[in-house]
């Protein structure tokens, strides 16, 4: 891609691009393929994206569909190829027809990332609360294993009540052909949770044990084409008897039976202790990076112009949203949870200020200490994106995706931050003493 620039005002330069026909095609590519898996379309070997999206959606035109898509897969390799680091992502603005397998240039107008100065870079001194071990996550966790082993034993007979577990025979067919899947010579079964129909478990109820029972129920089915229809099943079941739960008690003959490698509780309870406490301390060094971070803030001068905090705040915005739906959630029912809409945006307008402010912050601090990258610190910055990954290959993929200038400035900030806490003096606070006792 070529890439030129100029001047247009103080902080603002204009990129004037011309992306080759193969960075066309290639974009147009990530774009299907990022298109593809958000509708949930599974990518078939020996098939394009195009295909496999016109027989699942029956999309004809997939180009025109992710057009603006694609552009915005050309906007960082523009930027990274002139080492620009935005204070906000920029619009591209085409200047001749987006077409695969042709030439495209266009021009963006980059806001750059503004730089400031600090009140003061002397060490920062902040109070914390001291680490503190939380070990009811242990016995939480003991409790947790012991209802996973639950078994289910014999109770006292009586008639079957919604909620009851019972070990039942039976069979059960459709026209005439046995569901083999279905069929048991005797299985543990908990009624009202869903594992049958409605129609089966009000049959259900009342039954005692050695009692038989022939009736039929409803059962959703799909049909071949993949529609959800209601089927009529037939079904003959012996109760053979009425059961409990038995949790068992995590003592140290069920953990040498149980846990290989392990021969005690107290053994254990050390490993999730080790486990836990590490959780626990990353956390804990997280609160204090925080804390030191927050006090550093205080330190920043200078004004941010208004449309930084607008694209932030947007940016913000949007990943909240994303997160929600991922979660399920209903974005005005979360706003609604956290006061409406004027207290929910007050906050909105803090955290953006925060978000900058912290960053323009460690940007300073990288700066005046004349810090430089090492490969050392780009792949821990990958590792802090993502901890079960590979830090090389995601490193890898960022560079290629021209995400480069995002990675530095990351990493940049986690250097810049590492050296503020460990230069900062750092005091733990006291423990208050305890109230006198009432005479």
């Amino acid at each position: 891609m070529q890439v030129t620039e100029k001047k247009i005002a103080d902080g603002i330069i204009r990129l004037s691009c011309e992306a080759t026909a193969q960075e066309v095609n290639n974009a147009l590519r990530e774009a299907g393929e990022a298109f593809a898996q958000s509708m949930g379309v599974r990518l078939q070997p020996g098939k394009t994206v195009d295909e496999c999206v016109k027989e699942a959606l029956g999309i004809t035109d997939l180009d025109k569909v992710i057009e603006a898509n694609a552009i915005e897969v050309l906007v960082p390799r523009a930027l990274d190829r002139r080492n620009l680091v935005p204070a906000f992502p920029p619009k591209a603005t085409p200047s001749q027809k987006f077409e695969r397998g042709k030439r495209f240039a266009f021009t963006m107008d980059v806001t750059v990332k503004p730089t400031y100065e600090l009140k003061s870079y002397e060490p920062i001194e902040v109070t914390v609360q001291p680490f503190a071990f939380d070990d009811s996550v242990i016995d939480q966790q003991i409790d947790e294993l012991a209802h996973r082993y639950t078994a289910y034993v014999t109770a006292d007979p009586k008639p079957l009540a919604a909620g009851d577990a019972c070990e039942i025979a039976m069979t059960i067919s459709q026209d005439g052909q046995e569901i083999k899947a279905l069929c048991t010579e005797g299985r543990t079964y908990v009624m009202s949770q869903g594992f049958m129909p409605e129609g089966f478990d009000k049959e259900l109820i009342g039954m005692e044990p050695g009692q038989t029972k022939e009736f039929s129920f409803d059962a959703p089915q799909l049909n071949e084409a993949g529609e959800e229809v209601t089927q009529k099943l037939d079904c003959k079941v012996t109760v053979k008897e009425v059961q409990k739960e038995a949790v068992p008690v995590i003592d140290d003959a069920w953990v040498k039976a149980n846990l290989p490698g392990m021969e005690t509780v107290e053994a254990l309870r050390a490993d999730m202790r080790r486990v836990f406490e590490a959780q626990q301390r990353e956390g804990y060094q997280n609160y204090v990076q925080q804390m030191v971070l927050s006090q550093l803030a205080r330190r920043f001068e200078g004004r941010i112009a208004d449309e930084i905090y607008e694209a932030t705040r947007n940016q913000l915005m949007q990943n909240l949203q994303m997160e929600l739906q991922q979660q399920g959630m209903d974005f005005q029912q979360f706003v609604a949870a956290n006061g409406g809409e004027q207290q929910f945006g007050m906050m909105l307008m803090m955290q953006t200020r925060e978000v900058l402010v912290q960053g323009f912050c460690l940007d300073a601090v990288y700066r005046h200490e004349r810090m430089t990258l090492t490969d050392a610190d780009l792949d821990a910055a990958c590792l802090a994106m993502n901890p079960q990954g590979n830090p090389s290959y995601l490193r890898q993929q960022l560079e290629a995706a021209g995400r480069g200038f995002a990675l530095r400035e990351t990493a940049e900030r986690n250097k810049a931050l590492r050296f503020v806490v460990e230069k900062a003096v750092i005091t733990e606070q006291e423990p208050e003493a305890p109230a006198p006792a009432a005479e």
